[in-house]
């Protein structure tokens, strides 16, 4: 079936499986044509590169980016398909930070310029969080400016963070986007990653522009059925943009003011004319005597039919009682014919986006000398409310609310009248003064931070990217942080005008080889008294375990800090005997074992000028991770509690900042024990004066004793099948990880995939 399925759409069936399979890790003999799974960026690539095979094009693909700022799971997917992904011509190379990857793919769309070329272009794509597209804002502006290759397109794909759950600020990136004048396509789910990824890149090459892509964790972090066929696409060229001479595609030489020119007077509209005639926005819901207006884009485009839903209106109730909605996939330059045709008679437009506002701001500027203008209200309605809060996230309830009161002006339903007062019951309930415990963030059992981000008495530390920054909120004396590759620096400012004499600085080996190293030379340079303790984790911890890109090691790094001027290095280590052969290290560095870091840091922070810890220690996941797979030595060794012995005092807590160390409530009153599941076998708990801790060599754990399938399956009682399965359903799972939550969707979805069900799967990962 699947042979059959690639062999209609005119692929080499043996081919494409072995892309598809391979890559990831499905059985290549899969009988179901329907079964097979691949990740929307990673198809991506796979399309474009089928799709121009398919043309003659003699075409290659480049994806770059840093996986310290990462797009959910995308990096990982990249680098487990990466031999196959190179089988058909796309490589992936990861930048040592976020604007190095960004000028790689700016060097992709070059090769055509100069003798030697083996391909007619290359699609490149980079990738990163919203703190990253800040980063590569001048690269961006350059890249942009200098165009795109006529058989290449760069895609530029945000992971933007509107509820700020995994960064220290929420941001959207659609402002930087514009700045850099490059147009911005914002998908509202999978399907539309997929789409909307071929057209960005037809939309590069025609335009010679970069495309801003914007994807969150709700699109990004999710599954779903969707239709993989590369060619479901017509994609059309404009029939209705005069192209200038020469075109709008890279070349060289370029004097910058021929590029301005080229990209403001020509490169914008040759955009709109593309969104044009592809349809990339479009009206949803019509009505021949439409009144109202909703003007919305990406996910907020899925909260307004949600938020419809709620209030009782579907497609012909919308058409009976005058209800446009339209839906933009090009946020930035706003197309102005498609928006005008769909505002001509309307009363009122409700403009629903995500952040600040962005559509609304261009309507306002396009309809400004209308003669007859429809009202227009987003963020704000005309008494000046905040009723679409750029704070945060916008929920379909509160969609639901604003469209609901503005609905009311020309059709009323008791219906309408009771959601809105639940609405408002609900919004009065929440408002009222609660309890709020939230579930703060901790060091994993026996990660190195719960070592190495102890201070002194007397001292403080200074914050900064990584797992270090949640010592933030432990009483670690670590106030404020910085950006990444600042650590350190606003101690060069603040130095001048306080007595306190040192400071230390926390900073991962990631960030150390991402930026962090100019960091420490600018210390250097304004001759601040300050101790940075690079902590070496051996793992790009924070967002997933992955390696640091490139050579990094502590021999590199103190050789490196010494090139720079730091003449006072220290290596301290939980294995301090593996770095018996000093002459791998720069003369005079120290070592140290681990249990010395308070008495030495009380050393340094008496010694002029720049100092450098480097302290050694693998993180405690990765260290876990390896163990699994056999890459690491497992201790036959485990600590327990005698809890007749405990008295209970937590002194093992205290030195360990261990989340292994539990309370255990006994008949005596409250004791501790160790969490053996969690425990990583760091056995920094057993540093405190305590007569209760027992080590167990060679010994393991006593496994219960496992139940047969057939007993498990024998005991399952059977489902009730619902008879009202027309209309959509939303599951909830919850839990934590390692409780079978995300399993429990998949299969969720799988099963709904088998029944040609359409099935989009939300991990919160």
């Amino acid at each position: 079936n699947r042979r059959l399925f690639f062999d209609q759409l005119g692929f080499d069936p043996e081919r494409t499986l072995l892309i598809l399979d391979e890559a990831h890790n499905l059985p290549s003999r899969a009988a179901d044509s329907r079964s097979f799974v691949v990740t929307s960026d990673d198809a991506h690539a796979l399309l474009a590169e089928l799709r121009d095979e398919r043309a003659g094009l003699n075409t290659a693909g480049f994806i770059s980016g840093y996986r310290g700022s990462p797009l959910g799971g995308f990096d990982l997917e990249l680098w487990r398909a990466k031999k196959h992904l190179e089988s058909s011509k796309v490589k992936f190379q990861p930048g040592l930070n976020e604007d190095l990857g960004a000028t790689m793919v700016w060097g992709t769309q070059q090769p055509g310029l100069f003798p030697g070329a083996t391909v007619d272009g290359v699609f490149g794509m980079w990738y990163g969080k919203g703190p990253g597209v800040d980063r590569c804002g001048d690269v961006f502006k350059h890249g942009n400016a200098a165009g795109t290759s006529r058989m290449g397109g760069v895609l530029a794909l945000a992971a933007d963070d509107h509820a700020c759950r995994s960064s220290t600020l929420p941001h959207g990136s659609e402002g930087e986007f514009e700045s850099a004048m490059m147009p911005v396509l914002n998908p509202a789910g999978v399907q539309d990653i997929l789409d909307m990824g071929l057209l960005g890149w037809a939309m590069s090459r025609y335009t010679g522009r970069w495309i801003g892509f914007k994807t969150i964790a709700e699109t990004v972090e999710s599954s779903a059925s969707v239709n993989v066929n590369p060619h479901q696409l017509d994609i059309i060229l404009p029939g209705d943009f005069d192209m200038p001479q020469g075109g709008l595609n890279i070349r060289w030489p370029d004097p910058p003011l021929n590029q301005e020119m080229r990209l403001h007077q020509y490169a914008v509209k040759a955009a709109q004319a593309f969104a044009r005639a592809n349809h990339i926005d479009k009206v949803v819901f019509d009505s021949p005597k439409a009144r109202l207006g909703i003007v919305t884009t990406g996910k907020s485009y899925l909260d307004v039919l949600q938020a419809l839903e709620y209030l009782g209106i579907d497609r012909k109730m919308a058409e009976d009682i005058g209800i446009r909605v339209y839906k933009v996939g090009m946020t930035w330059p706003l197309e102005p014919l498609g928006i005008r045709e769909f505002a001509r008679g309307l009363q009122d437009i409700i403009v629903v986006e995500e952040k600040r506002s962005f559509i609304e701001r261009q309507m306002k500027e396009y309809m400004y000398n209308w003669e007859h203008r429809p009202s227009i209200i987003g963020k704000y309605d005309e008494l000046e409310n905040w009723v679409l809060p750029s704070t945060n996230e916008l929920t379909p309830a509160t969609i639901a609310g604003v469209i609901g009161r503005r609905i009311q002006k020309f059709h009323d339903t008791e219906h309408i009248r009771g959601v809105l007062k639940w609405m408002d019951a609900k919004e009065h309930e929440l408002s009222q003064p609660r309890a709020n415990f939230p579930r703060v963030p901790h060091y994993c059992a026996g990660c190195p931070h719960n070592s190495s981000t102890v201070v002194p008495e007397g001292s403080r530390a200074l914050g900064g990217i990584g797992c270090h920054y949640m010592v933030t909120w432990m009483d670690r004396k670590t106030d404020t942080f910085t950006h990444m590759g600042g650590e350190g620096v606003t101690w060069s400012g603040q130095a001048p005008f306080t007595d306190e004499k040192h400071v230390f600085q926390n900073l991962g080996d990631g960030t150390y080889f991402h930026s962090g190293s100019l960091a420490i030379r600018q210390s250097i340079a304004a001759k601040v008294n300050i101790t940075y303790k690079i902590l070496y984790n051996d793992a790009v911890a924070m967002t997933g375990g992955q390696p640091v890109d490139g050579t990094l090691t502590v021999p590199d790094i103190a050789h490196q800090v010494r090139s720079e001027g730091v003449k006072t290095i220290l290596v301290l280590s939980d294995d301090i005997e593996k770095w018996s052969d000093k002459s791998i290290f720069p003369s005079g560095v120290e070592f140290f074992d681990r249990a010395e870091l308070d008495s030495q840091q009380k050393r340094l922070r008496e010694v002029p000028g720049t100092t450098v810890i480097i302290f050694d220690q693998t993180c405690a996941a990765e260290k876990r991770r390896r163990r699994k797979r056999g890459k690491a030595v497992d201790p036959a060794k485990r600590i327990a509690i005698n809890s007749l012995v405990c008295e209970g005092c937590g002194d093992c807590g205290v030195k360990s900042n261990c989340v292994a160390v539990l309370p255990k409530e006994t008949e005596f009153g409250r004791k501790r024990e160790i969490d053996q599941s969690n425990c990583n076998k760091d056995f920094s708990c057993v540093k405190g004066f305590c007569p209760s801790f027992v080590s167990i060599k060679g010994g393991g754990l006593r496994k219960r004793k496992g139940v047969g399938n057939a007993e498990r399956l024998a005991s399952l009682p059977a489902p009730v099948v619902r008879g009202d399965l027309e209309q959509p359903w939303n599951i909830l799972i919850t839990g934590v990880g390692g409780t079978g939550v995300v399993t429990i969707g998949a299969l969720l979805g799988m099963a709904a995939h088998l029944e040609n069900r359409g099935a989009s799967v939300l991990d919160q990962t």
